[in-house]
């Protein structure tokens, strides 16, 4: 039964959208009603109608379903989208089309998902094949990429792009639930012993040793040190929660920890990143300039924010993708940031629930696994926004600009709101 509150939870952020459109609307047209101006700025507009209708329909569906998903997940992220939309429509009007278009085919993503859930988790049966998969996706930038903003992690088609590595990680994620699951006994009583860590035999561990070495290895060819750290932080966390071994956990610190240390020797863009997380203030105007633009952004925007377009986040470079927190930070204040936060522990608590409520060990860690993702990716980037870490250029999730994370994080987004409904415990 669709009750009043369930649908606020969606028409909440619809309305959000709407009036955040609205006004930006209103400010460009400036009082004049030249035809043509509005027809220019309205051309958005069938792709907005599209998202919305889109949102109201998956939403509904979600609601007649039996059993019935969490229906919290997906207004949620429709929060996190419509924030997007707005900011990109205020800060880079000529991408506001493209990211309603990469929504649409999001959301499309989703409910195929959704309508698959159960087959495709079934997935998990062929674990070698899924981490061959994922080295074999990883790798295709290696030889086909191209350099974009510093980063070998792109593959051109024509005038299409697209980013392995957002897929990627989807990979990653089947793959250890499937081998944890599969390996969970013998990967929790240890009997080789290295100092005072406690191991299983080699040839357990030696896949999880691949992934994270291949991984890391990868990435810091391709220069990508945010999908770096977050295929990392997904290996370690996703085997912690399946053994509960705090030596995998110190191991893996150790491990990440010499490889940084080496990067630093040997790559200077790991020593420029650290040296400007160090001190950003040594070259302002120079290797630093994003991160002292964004500090001054969360500087200026003080508790109550600056006001919707009063700001000034365009002085940052890239500010659509890897500082729209920033952006929106200056003009929300403390009061916004605070808000859009708490909405990310409310999806992350959401998750963890449904993960919870998994029968079987390989679905509890696949749907851990897909929250992990949200999380760790919200976490790196949020912390070098602020810069809490070094800045790794990685989306924030659902609000960033960028084609492949929208699309890649509806798939995630599918699969968990599939778990929460196929694959619950029978309480009753």
């Amino acid at each position: 039964m669709m009750t009043r509150g369930s649908w606020s939870l969606l028409l909440g952020p619809l309305g959000f959208l709407l009036m955040g459109l609205g006004v930006l609307f209103l400010q460009h047209s400036g009082g004049e009603f030249a035809v043509e101006r509005v027809a220019g700025e309205l051309s958005y507009l069938p792709w907005l109608l599209a998202v919305i209708f889109l949102a109201v329909f998956i939403h509904a569906l979600l609601l007649h379903s039996r059993p019935q998903p969490d229906i919290w997940l997906f207004p949620c992220v429709m929060m996190f989208s419509s924030l997007g939309i707005v900011m990109i429509a205020r800060l880079k009007p000529e991408l506001l089309i493209p990211q309603l278009r990469w929504i649409i085919i999001g959301m499309v993503a989703f409910v195929v998902v959704l309508k698959f859930g159960k087959v495709i988790s079934r997935f998990v049966q062929y674990q070698y094949i899924l981490g061959l998969s994922c080295l074999l996706l990883l790798c295709l930038p290696l030889f086909f990429g191209t350099e974009i903003g510093g980063s070998r992690n792109w593959i051109l088609l024509g005038s299409f792009r697209i980013q392995p590595s957002e897929f990627g990680k989807i990979l990653l994620v089947f793959f250890l639930a499937a081998y944890l699951s599969d390996h969970r006994q013998v990967l929790s009583l240890p009997n080789l012993r290295l100092l005072f860590l406690w191991l299983p035999p080699l040839r357990f561990i030696a896949p999880l040793l691949v992934v994270w070495g291949m991984a890391i290895l990868m990435f810091v060819v391709q220069r990508d040190l945010g999908s770096a750290l977050l295929f990392f932080g997904i290996a370690v966390l996703m085997t912690y929660m399946a053994t509960g071994s705090k030596s995998y956990v110190f191991l893996a610190v150790a491990f990440f920890c010499v490889a940084a240390a080496v990067s630093y020797t040997m790559f200077d863009h790991v020593k420029v990143r650290f040296d400007i997380w160090l001190d950003p203030w040594q070259d302002p105007s120079g290797t630093a300039y994003q991160v002292v633009q964004s500090l001054f952004a969360f500087g200026s925007g003080g508790i109550w924010g600056t006001g919707f377009a009063h700001g000034h986040p365009e002085l940052i470079p890239e500010v659509h993708t890897d500082f729209i927190f920033a952006a929106a930070a200056e003009e929300f204040g403390l009061i916004g940031s605070l808000m859009i936060l708490l909405t990310y522990v409310l999806f992350f608590y959401k998750g963890l629930q449904v993960a919870l409520g998994c029968r079987t060990e390989g679905q509890i860690l696949l749907a851990a696994g897909c929250n992990i993702v949200f999380f760790l990716q919200a976490f790196i980037i949020l912390a070098g926004v602020t810069k809490f870490l070094p800045l790794t250029g990685i989306t924030l999730p659902f609000v960033s600009y960028g084609g492949s994370s929208m699309v890649s994080s509806f798939i995630l987004l599918g699969l968990l709101v599939s778990l929460s409904r196929k694959e619950q415990k029978n309480h009753g």
